[in-house]
């Protein structure tokens, strides 16, 4: 039962790690299309969709995880077709 606790509570602080990264690295990708640093500003946001799609496992929150992974597969087919 203890493990069980030390599990959740680490997957939770990662959790917690992870969106906040992934948050100001999409605010960067934001900046990045203001200030026109294209093709940048895309990396910028694949990034933080994959975070947020990796917190969304972690919580197992299937909205978070759907629209993050339908952000990420039109980011990458409209990187690709570029």
């Amino acid at each position: 039962m203890a493990s069980e606790a030390t599990d959740v509570a680490g997957r939770d602080r990662t959790a917690f790690a992870v969106k906040w990264v992934a948050s100001v690295i999409q605010i960067l990708g934001y900046a990045g299309t203001a200030f026109g640093w294209t093709p940048w500003n895309l990396y910028l946001f694949v990034v933080g969709v994959i975070g947020w799609l990796f917190v969304g496992v972690l919580w197992n929150d299937r909205a978070i995880m759907l629209i993050h992974f339908v952000a990420l597969g039109a980011m990458l087919t409209g990187m690709a077709s570029q």
